[in-house]
């Protein structure tokens, strides 16, 4: 049965590169270009350009969010958590949809390129494919990504063929100039509007935000993949473009919906047959295939994101075993041939653009919100250059290229805006209380302050986890420890905590065991543990004071009354270094909220197997065996016979006190701590199996 667990991190950099790269490509370079050459001319090309460029903007503003907030349903999530809901569900339905709607619109387009050389009907082959692609999500993003790097490498590699193929064997000294005179028949503005035209097609750049939750160090790879995929598809658009001008007769091109095959004819003859427009028409439906099958990848997340937030009914928020959101997945499928059999493609492809443009407007001014909020916990990976001009720029210009959509585009927008609000009215506001990181600036005024924007984005850090360059295992390995059967209460507690800091920091105020005690409001409080924390000028570097408390201590910590405490933590760090003090605070209570810590904890051996228990990383797990656990299972067996992931090794058995190297004929007993080392994804499969469930899981790294 499909839960509501968290989605599986199977994407990598390549696959970040392949799904925005393959949303971009498509009727932008494969049938627009005829189309954008009759509203301007020659100057298409530079056209395609500066479009290029005006998408850093939304696309910096976009890596900064998903590094921050790496989340299904991208833009959605973050206009959610930044304007409110009500902007997020504006913006998510109308992202959602014109997602949806250009990936059918896509599919359609294979027709007029198979129609080259076979008699297929359009509509069906869509449909079918529309399903195939379904099915294909349905198994999992990695499947949907593995085809989406085939079709992308197929794409890139036959364009880059074309592209110097043309290059070289086209006469590019006569008739040039011809070819471009005059450059722009309909001067700036003629420019400007077709710059309006074309941007659409940089618009798939941003989708990976949509499955950002799913990437395999998103704060690396996110930036990476976008900053790669733009520079490479800008290349292809405005070198290709211009031998399509030089290439082709402006009259031709200006009623041509082929014009790249058209082209290849004319530059690949030399290949024999029809080769050359055979390797066009292959890389065309490598595109739109694409195109199709990103979108539906993309798309289906946000209704994931918006049942999560009970913005649209619960049942688009369940993931099934596959780690897919199943139900999210059809409905998106369904959208989609309803759209090929039904709807008319210009007021698609109008529709598309407004939301487009209004969409990278609110990213920008999210970006603003989330920065001039001051939420600590706010934690970007990457931060978007020259902030905040970049950001009042792209908003600037988005609002001029909307005015050049014409009068007809912005009432079906505006239309698309208005139902969907309607929608929030009548469903949403009732089922949500929750406002925006807005209401923090707001607080910043006098005003008005929302906390669970905090509390969410505190769990977003957990599950990040700690950045290479952190030195959490440094500040573990060089923690004190304090091992006490029992204590006398918090305030003797933390002036013995003091005194174990000392030995790092000497300078530091005995009193401040009462600031820690004032922190407490402010700590993580979990179940059997407390983190305290403050930040001190005069220490130089990140400290922890560990103490355990064998038979526990009653603490009233916050409004939820008195606690059984086991473990408390004291943890030290510069001003300067408050995002990685928070981010080692985070790593801590990822460590404590696992299933089997407070029982670890309390069996623990001595100081550094105290230590053991806090430096567990993904690469390495610890499993205690006890009967009535999970590990019950494994109890009696000799190592040779366990059913073990490949790339895993159980590297030392603890057992009475004492540790030991296992061999394949050692046999586990009751009440053995055994330590387990693999591969990151093993590692995460034996966690879930024997430690908790997938919602725990530690974040890949």
């Amino acid at each position: 049965m499909a839960s509501a667990r968290r989605l599986k991190k199977d994407l990598g950099l390549l696959d970040v590169f392949s799904i925005c790269t393959g949303a971009m490509f498509s009727s932008g370079f494969f049938l627009l270009p005829g189309l954008a050459a009759a509203q301007t001319g020659p100057s298409v090309a530079l056209a395609y350009l500066i479009a290029g460029i005006l998408m850093l903007p939304a696309m910096f503003s976009m890596a900064e969010l998903a590094t921050a907030m790496p989340r299904a349903g991208g833009d959605y999530y973050f206009l959610d958590r930044a304007l409110g809901p009500m902007i997020g569900t504006v913006g998510g339905t109308g992202t959602y949809l014109a997602l949806t709607l250009k990936s059918a619109f896509a599919l359609i387009g294979m027709g007029a390129y198979l129609a080259l050389f076979m008699n297929i009907p359009i509509k069906p082959l869509a449909v079918a494919l529309t399903v195939a692609f379904m099915l294909l999500n349905i198994l999992g993003a990695k499947e949907g990504a593995a085809l989406q790097r085939a079709l992308v490498i197929i794409l890139v590699s036959v364009l880059a063929f074309f592209i110097t193929a043309s290059l070289f064997t086209t006469p590019l000294n006569t008739g040039i100039t011809e070819r471009f005179t005059p450059f722009a028949i309909d001067g700036v503005s003629g420019i400007l509007g077709t710059v309006g035209f074309v941007f659409v097609s940089y618009a798939g750049l941003t989708k990976i935000a949509s499955v950002s939750e799913e990437i395999k160090d998103p704060e690396r790879n996110i930036p990476l993949g976008m900053i790669l995929s733009i520079i490479v598809t800008t290349i292809i658009y405005v070198v290709g473009v211009a031998l399509l001008v030089i290439l082709l007769e402006p009259d031709a091109l200006r009623a041509d919906l082929t014009p790249v095959a058209t082209a290849a004819a004319v530059s690949l003859d030399w290949l024999p047959g029809e080769l050359g427009v055979l390797l066009v028409v292959a890389s065309a439906v490598a595109a739109f295939a694409s195109t199709g099958n990103a979108g539906i990848l993309a798309a289906s997340r946000y209704p994931l994101a918006m049942g999560r937030d009970r913005l649209i009914p619960e049942q688009f928020a369940q993931v099934s075993k596959k780690g897919t959101p199943l139900f999210s997945i059809l409905v998106t499928g369904a959208l989609m041939i309803g759209a090929i059999l039904f709807l008319n493609e210009e007021g698609i492809a109008k529709i598309a653009s407004g939301f487009q443009l209004i969409i990278f407007t609110l990213v920008n001014v999210a970006v603003i919100v989330m920065r001039e909020s001051r939420i600590e916990y706010y934690d970007p990976g990457y931060r978007s250059p020259l902030y905040p001009w970049t950001q009042v720029f792209g908003i600037s210009v988005y609002v001029v290229l909307l005015g050049f959509l014409g009068v007809e585009a912005l009432l079906l927008t505006v239309g698309a805006a208005v139902l969907a609000l309607g929608w929030f009215m009548i469903y949403g506001r009732q089922r949500v209380e929750r406002h925006g990181a807005i209401y923090h600036w707001y607080e910043r005024l006098g005003r008005l302050r929302y906390e669970g924007i905090e509390d969410e984005l505190r769990e977003i850090l957990k599950e990040k986890g700690i950045r290479g360059e952190d030195p959490f295992d440094e500040v573990i390995s060089r923690a004190g420890v304090l091992d006490l059967r029992r204590a006398d209460g918090f305030a003797a507690i933390a002036r013995r905590a003091v005194i174990l800091l000392s030995q790092q920091h000497p300078m530091l105020d005995p009193d401040l065991a009462a600031e820690f005690e004032r922190s407490v409001g402010t700590s993580y409080v979990l179940s059997g543990a407390v983190l305290a924390h403050v930040r001190l000028e005069n220490v130089s570097q990140s400290d922890l004071a560990i103490v355990r408390i064998r038979e526990g201590i009653e603490l009233e910590v916050n409004e939820d009354g008195p606690q059984q405490v086991y473990a408390l933590f004291f943890l030290v760090s510069p001003p300067r270094a408050s995002a990685q003090h928070l981010r080692i605070l985070a790593q801590l209570a990822r460590h404590v909220e696992t299933h089997a810590f407070i029982e670890d904890w309390l069996h623990a051996e001595g100081d550094q197997e105290l230590r053991e228990i806090l430096l567990h990383s993904e690469r390495m797990l610890t499993l205690w065996l006890e009967p009535g656990h999970r590990t019950e299972p494994l109890i009696g067996q000799t190592i040779r016979d366990l059913s073990m992931p490949p790339g895993t090794l159980i590297a030392v058995v603890r057992r009475n006190g004492d540790s030991h190297v296992p061999n394949g004929s050692t046999v586990l007993q009751r009440g053995d701590r055994i330590t387990i080392i693999g591969d990151m994804e093993d590692i995460q499969d034996l966690y879930v199996q024997y430690v908790g469930d997938a919602d725990s899981v530690p974040a890949t790294p």
